[in-house]
């Protein structure tokens, strides 16, 4: 970084970037449809097939901050950083069984959010609000911190980061992506998204290719890895240790990331049930991908960037995240740089585009049509849609430029314990026939509650030591609050179901 810019490296990124822009406009006249329908605008006519949903919901799922953050923990931490690989293993079995019923469902009634079918499934809208609120708050910094990965690869190349002006690639790229995705919609990112896998793929199988020739294979590579690196501690006998906590983390990941709005989107914007389950089947390449992308961080321990004078910048900036960009610089070709450090910054175009869009839809649909102006034309509605996307970007902006990264780090991480509050109402009951919407939204209270409360007591960190009978489990908080919300949920509902007009079946019995 301290070799002033990279320009090779700039040229090939700024090229791609404008390629990528130029596919995002011309999305609009692709599958043609009228853009003045929040399901054409906000779900590209439910019409996209397999393999332009593999690649959307790939490029939805594994983002710009998953390509820096996950060799960054490995890079730190260790091993413990390879519980991304089995969570992203475990959501496709549910992926395949429940939400095939899901988009059923959707399609039938036309919904467009979860909140939509909670809201249709209970007739309670106030249960609708409490879906749709939690998944816009806990998207908010989702997308801020899709542009730490692009403003880490940025200033890999030698521009300046800091200070207003050195905020201004940021502010160009995101103006850029909001323009695109004013006029094209879902369509803009369901293109982009072919671009952005093709150069992840190509940046990985390189990485995994070269670097061990580079080391002289991967017996010397882990050989290079600190021990303590390498496995899980081992807990101590009267606790669980980190493996109790790897394993809560995996599983409660897995249980919310399809519930972010984002995610529920790319599954409905697909042509039918049948593309999703095959999608259940094909995304788990992506998984392996990810696993090959985790083992960079321990590249970068191998070669010993962190011990390189011409990072040092960049690691005091960055930390960890700097680990893949120092990786890229110390061992390949600047126009290969270029192309690696645009896969991560499309990378996070995205995913941040089908955020702000879902984002988008969620307000439109469950606040604005539902409690602001239930008389709206649907022209006005995609409108407003069109508006608030543009008012999600500018606030992620302002997010990761006037607040500290640490605190959208935190919310982040209670994003997870917040959006797993709704799994309760948008799957349990797929298949729960007595389950009441005034117990669920209850139960979602509590365990909204609950979890921020554990979170903030734990001084922010995600695992809480459980004991029972002497022995501590340390688990994840979004597994101990959604286990408190469907208990209460559970306990509740034949007490709210006594009351003739308070259980509805809805779109449940309807579904076929």
């Amino acid at each position: 970084m301290s070799g002033g810019i990279n320009w090779t490296a700039a040229i090939v990124f700024v090229a791609l970037f404008v390629l990528v822009t130029w596919i995002g406009f011309i999305a609009a006249h692709w599958r043609k449809g009228d853009l003045d329908q929040l399901h054409e605008w906000g779900l590209g006519g439910r019409r996209f097939g397999t393999m332009v949903t593999w690649f959307l919901v790939g490029g939805d799922l594994y983002t710009a901050y998953t390509f820096v953050a996950v060799p960054a923990v490995l890079f730190g931490a260790g091993a413990l950083g390879f519980f991304a690989v089995p969570y992203t293993i475990l959501i496709y079995p549910l992926l395949y069984v429940a939400f095939p019923r899901l988009w059923a469902i959707a399609h039938r009634h036309g919904y467009v959010t979860s909140a939509d079918f909670v809201t249709g499934r209970f007739g309670n809208r106030w249960l609708g609000l409490a879906v749709s609120f939690t998944g816009i708050l806990a998207t908010m910094p989702y997308i801020a911190l899709q542009l730490v990965g692009m403003q880490v690869v940025i200033g890999a190349m030698g521009i300046e980061t800091s200070g207003w002006l050195g905020d201004l690639p940021l502010i160009i790229a995101f103006i850029i992506l909001a323009a695109f995705t004013y006029t094209s919609g879902l369509r803009a990112p369901a293109m982009i998204a072919v671009v952005k896998d093709v150069l992840i793929y190509a940046t990985v199988l390189a990485a995994i290719i070269a670097v061990p020739i580079h080391i002289g294979g991967y017996d010397k590579m882990f050989a290079a890895i600190p021990p303590a690196k390498l496995l899980l501690a081992t807990p101590p006998a009267d606790s669980y240790g980190a493996f109790s906590a790897y394993g809560s983390l995996a599983l409660g990941s897995a249980l919310a990331l399809f519930l972010y709005p984002h995610s529920i989107t790319g599954i409905l914007s697909s042509s039918s049930a049948g593309v999703i389950r095959r999608n259940a089947v094909m995304l788990p390449a992506y998984s392996v991908m990810l696993g090959f992308l985790a083992l960079v961080g321990f590249m970068a321990i191998a070669i010993g960037v962190g011990a390189m004078p011409a990072f040092a910048d960049g690691f005091k900036r960055y930390g960890a995240n700097f680990s893949v960009p120092a990786l890229f610089l110390a061992l390949f070709p600047s126009w290969f740089v270029g192309i690696a450090f645009a896969a991560i910054a499309i990378g996070a175009l995205v995913p941040a585009a089908i955020m702000s869009i879902a984002t988008a839809n969620t307000f439109t649909r469950n606040i604005y049509r539902a409690f602001l102006n239930p008389a709206c034309s649907d022209a006005q509605e995609s409108q407003v849609a069109k508006i608030v996307s543009l008012v999600v970007k500018a606030g992620a902006l302002v997010f990761i430029f006037a607040l500290p990264l640490q605190f959208a780090l935190y919310l982040q991480l209670l994003g997870g314990v917040w959006i797993i509050q709704t799994a309760p109402s948008v799957l349990l009951t797929l298949y729960a026939r007595f389950l009441n919407g005034w117990a669920l939204l209850i139960g979602w209270v509590v365990g909204f509650v609950l979890g921020t409360w554990m979170v903030v007591l734990n001084n922010w960190t995600p695992i809480w030591p459980l004991h029972v009978g002497g022995v501590t489990f340390p688990c994840y908080i979004a597994i101990l609050s959604v286990i408190v919300n469907v208990a209460v949920s559970v306990v509740l509902s034949p007490l709210f179901n006594l009351r003739a007009d308070a259980r509805r079946a809805g779109a449940f019995e309807d579904y076929a």
